[in-house]
């Protein structure tokens, strides 16, 4: 569990079904398939991460399951590997041609990050790229078939609706990424700053649509789906703030190493209710509800096996 680093794939699922609610999907077998696609790459960059990061962390974090011993460096390639061709294979069977379409970049970005790209400027655009990829995997494979003969339909209405989430859960992906540089040194504090405010131009960016026709005039009665939407969608931007948001500031104040790994870890979580919020928005406020019901699960389990 601890190579694979578990308990933050219950932050991937949402991905998919951001994506897959956006390009107005039904949500069915083919979105879980997309799913468990998502879940196998997800945790095979993590095992990939451990393999070519073992002189690091050998010096940096020495109780990982490579550097500690419990897992061979051998083994934690394999695993990857392994892992990287289930994730495929799901995806061929979920999406078909479109599916793999979007899972071999995506496949491609995960592996050119860990072995070459972590340590460089461009390793955050790439992992951001890479949760934005996730998302899009949803809208293209994600369950059943968009009316494809109305207007917008095909692959490309189906990625151009998938573009706001996808880009909001990139930007998110960032500046996790941008923290987690200075897990062992600890950041200036105007790294977490800047973090944190793009943070909440991200929560604002996803809640505003669903919040906006209810406070602004002329005011009307809201239907009760648009009631729910705008609720599912408020209470999970309120939950990232109230994580992600808090740890970041907390790392304001405190910018030494051990508030940073809190803030990272934080974000990774945080990555379940913001899914919650854009499903919400997308229109599927059950969807984003029972998604988000998620997150205080991860946060239990996070307190067993790290996330990070």
């Amino acid at each position: 569990m601890s190579l694979v680093r578990a308990p933050a794939a219950l932050s991937v699922p949402g991905d998919i079904l951001a994506g897959a609610t956006a390009a107005r999907r039904r949500l069915g077998p083919r979105t879980v398939g997309a799913m468990a696609s998502s879940v196998c790459l997800y945790w095979a960059g993590m095992a990939l991460n451990d393999y070519a990061d073992a002189a690091v962390d050998s010096v940096e974090r020495p109780a990982r399951p490579v550097p500690s011993g419990r897992v061979p460096r051998r083994t934690a390639l394999a695993v990857a590997t392994g892992l990287t061709g289930a994730g495929l294979g799901l995806a061929a069977v979920s999406g078909g041609r479109r599916g793999l379409a979007v899972a071999l970049p995506l496949t491609a970005l995960i592996w050119a990050y860990d072995l070459k790209l972590k340590s460089t400027p461009a390793g955050p655009a790439a992992m951001a790229g890479a949760r934005a990829l996730d998302v899009l995997a949803g809208a293209v494979a994600g369950g059943g078939n968009p009316p494809w003969h109305a207007r917008g339909g095909g692959t490309a209405g189906a990625l151009a609706r998938g573009a706001v989430p996808a880009l909001l859960t990139g930007v998110h992906t960032y500046t996790i990424t941008a923290l987690s540089r200075h897990e062992i040194s600890g950041a200036p504090a105007r790294l977490p700053a800047t973090t944190l405010a793009v943070s909440s131009a991200t929560a604002l960016s996803t809640v505003l649509p669903s919040l906006l026709p209810a406070v602004l005039p002329p005011r009307r009665t809201l239907p009760r789906e648009e009631i729910a939407r705008t609720a599912v969608a408020s209470a999970g931007v309120i939950a990232y703030l109230g994580t992600y948001g808090w740890a970041q500031l907390r790392a304001v104040r405190d910018p030494r190493a051990s508030s940073v790994r809190r803030a990272v870890g934080a974000g990774i979580l945080a990555m379940v209710p913001l899914q919650a919020a854009l499903t919400a928005r997308a229109g599927a406020p059950v969807a984003g509800a029972l998604l988000g019901a998620l997150h205080p699960v991860a946060q239990r389990l996070a307190r067993r096996v790290s996330p990070t």
